[in-house]
């Protein structure tokens, strides 16, 4: 084969003027090119970000693909993707520059944004209506807002086009696709049904699975999955644990806490900050505060969610002036609090009595940190007063809060109410929430209870019938006990439970041991229109004492007996395990609604202000 030049005839055609002045102009792009693509690297603020657009404008370099999509990185980095993509489909980029790792780019950016995660979405639709295909790599990107936003149907789109695409074979996809049902009302069904038919599950999977099930408040189902994961041999890592931790705590199953526990140091699991954290909340939450302390005191490193965890346990152990002091040493060690802090602090002082405490903390967060007060916030000083019988007081309070009060509030007005005897106050109450929440059943069943304390049979039992025409039904009172990593659930007057009779029997001798111990029954806590003799059985039948009679015939005598109740502990109760704490010789835990009750030789840790 022979070719139209020579060597020389070629040299000589190259270094025509206008074949030099074309060489040049491209290396002067190319040089062009690397200077924004530098200067784009070392942005850091959007001022920077701002004088590096107007340069690579001026150097018509707007349809440049590889400067644009830096640019776009860069926006997402510096939160400035919104500046970033009104400039991108405007008219003065030419949509034939526009391409897969554009549209990802911003994608990711609206995704892991707090909010405008729809955005992702739009993008996603308006990458398909330029013809630009997806990758392996957008799905995750849109799963991740499809979580964000919470829709299921719109998740399920976003499968359909996985399906639609050939996406989902992909690990990456099936995981975020797991995830993403498990954020989204009522989609955890199919979020498992994605899983089992995953050929291979790594632990980022199982660990999104049992996640789902943890932040669902499924927690039992998600010990379950977890101990699947151990026997089908994989190793979890610390996110893993965070959720089974956090299961643990929902559970209040300390044991099984104890147990997590050792594993993770026994399978070397690192021990990240927020695994520390999630440790510090569960044995807090599950009532052993000392080692939460112990936890928080070998911590490293510390964040605020560190500090927040232990003051919050402290409050709900009812331990409030160390809760107090633990906050005075956060602010020495320089942590400044916020608003979650003041949260935890403001409870401790309502869950120990600190009224003036209270007050001045509440004054520290406005004044001296100006941390505008939250709806929590207003509840805390709310429920402060509410404790101490201060109903007047925290009435006027609630007047003259800036914002309008939330039901809670009020509620808690009326409970206070009732227990001070100002029914008649409680009664406007309760029938001003009637009006404006004519669906909530709490609302009724507080004005029957205000009824039934002032006798007013009749009108306690319209109420029950009116909730019995709207299909409500009281909440019924559980308590839940653990033994051997399994948990125990009890309802009043509950005869579902194998050892029914045994239970019972020891409820007997409960009873009769307490009688002559000098317990007296509080019968005005049963608010119904029967006589003493049926109102003592029905407050035996309660079922935090089946929940005791369970653990006293099934644990090792003096060892601790501990409960979780779904409710508010009844007056009652509180009295009759006092004395059983006595008269057994054991310590009885309760986590009940509000905080704990560490039940030791006939006293309560909460002073009897609960």
């Amino acid at each position: 084969m022979q070719f139209p030049f020579t060597r020389n005839k070629l040299l000589r055609s190259l270094c025509t003027p206008a074949a030099t002045d074309s060489l040049k102009v491209k290396i002067n792009k190319r040089a062009a090119e690397q200077n924004c693509l530098t200067l784009l690297q070392a942005c850091d603020t959007l001022p920077k970000l701002t004088q590096v657009h107007a340069h690579f404008l001026k150097l018509g370099l707007q349809n440049n693909p590889f400067v644009i999509t830096k640019f776009t990185s860069s926006s997402s980095v510096l939160h400035a993707i919104d500046y970033a993509s009104s400039f991108l489909f405007s008219t003065d980029v030419d949509t034939r520059f526009y391409d897969i790792f554009l549209f990802n780019t911003i994608i990711r950016a609206y995704a892991q944004a707090h909010h405008n995660k729809q955005k992702a979405v739009s993008f996603y639709n308006l990458m398909l209506v330029y013809g630009v295909l997806p990758n392996k790599f957008t799905y995750p990107f849109v799963l991740k807002a499809c979580a964000g936003i919470g829709d299921l149907n719109l998740g399920q789109q976003a499968h359909g086009s996985v399906l639609k695409f050939g996406f989902d074979t992909d690990i990456y996809v099936q995981n975020t696709l797991v995830h993403m049902y498990c954020c989204c009302d009522g989609g955890l069904e199919l979020a498992h049904t994605v899983f089992d038919e995953m050929p291979k599950s790594d632990s980022v999977s199982w660990s999104v699975m049992i996640g789902g099930y943890a932040r669902l408040g499924r927690s039992t189902d998600a010990v379950e999955l977890f101990r699947k994961m151990q026997i089908a041999g994989v190793r979890p890592d610390e996110i893993t644990m965070v959720s089974v931790v956090s299961a643990c705590t929902d559970l209040g199953a300390l044991e099984l806490g104890k147990w997590v526990e050792s594993y993770i140091d026994r399978e070397k699991v690192q021990r990240t900050v927020e695994l520390c954290n999630a440790l510090i909340d569960m044995f807090a939450k599950c009532g052993d505060v000392d080692k939460a302390l112990k936890l928080f005191r070998n911590m490293s490193e510390r964040t605020i969610v560190s500090w927040t965890s232990v003051i919050a346990g402290l409050a709900m152990n009812g331990r409030g002036l160390e809760a107090v002091s633990l906050f005075e040493e956060m602010k020495e060690a320089g942590m400044v609090p916020d608003d979650v802090v003041f949260i935890g602090l403001l409870s401790a002082c309502s869950h120990s009595g600190l009224v003036e405490e209270g007050k001045q903390y509440f004054g520290l967060m406005k004044f001296g940190y100006a941390i505008v007060p939250k709806m929590e916030h207003y509840g805390c000083m709310v429920d402060l007063l509410c404790r101490a019988g201060l109903v007047k007081e925290a009435l006027e309070f609630v007047q003259g809060m800036p914002i309008e009060p939330n039901p809670i509030i009020w509620r808690m007005l009326i409970t206070a109410c009732r227990a001070v005897g100002e029914f008649r106050l409680g009664e406007s109450i309760t029938k001003q929430l009637i009006e404006n929440e004519p669906m909530h059943e709490s609302n009724y069943v507080l004005l029957s209870n205000i009824y039934a304390k002032m006798f007013h049979w009749e009108n306690k039992i319209k109420v029950r019938e009116v909730m019995g025409k709207k299909g409500m039904r009281k909440i019924p009172g559980s308590s839940m006990i653990e033994l051997d990593n399994k948990i125990y659930e009890f309802v009043s007057g509950d005869k579902e439970h194998c050892q029914f009779k045994e239970i019972y029997e020891m409820v007997d001798e409960m009873g009769r041991k307490l009688n002559s111990a000098g317990y007296v029954p509080t019968t005005s806590e049963v608010l119904l229109d029967i006589d003493d003799e049926d109102k003592e059985d029905a407050l035996n039948s309660h079922s935090e004492k089946l929940a005791i009679a369970f653990g006293l015939l099934n644990t090792p005598p003096g060892t601790s007996i501990r409960i979780v109740k779904n409710l508010r502990v009844c007056v009652d109760c509180h009295s009759a395990t006092k004395f059983i704490s006595k008269i057994y010789h054991r310590e009885i835990v309760v986590r009940d609604r509000n905080r704990f009750h560490h039940f030791r030789n006939g006293q309560c840790s909460c002073g009897d202000f609960w």
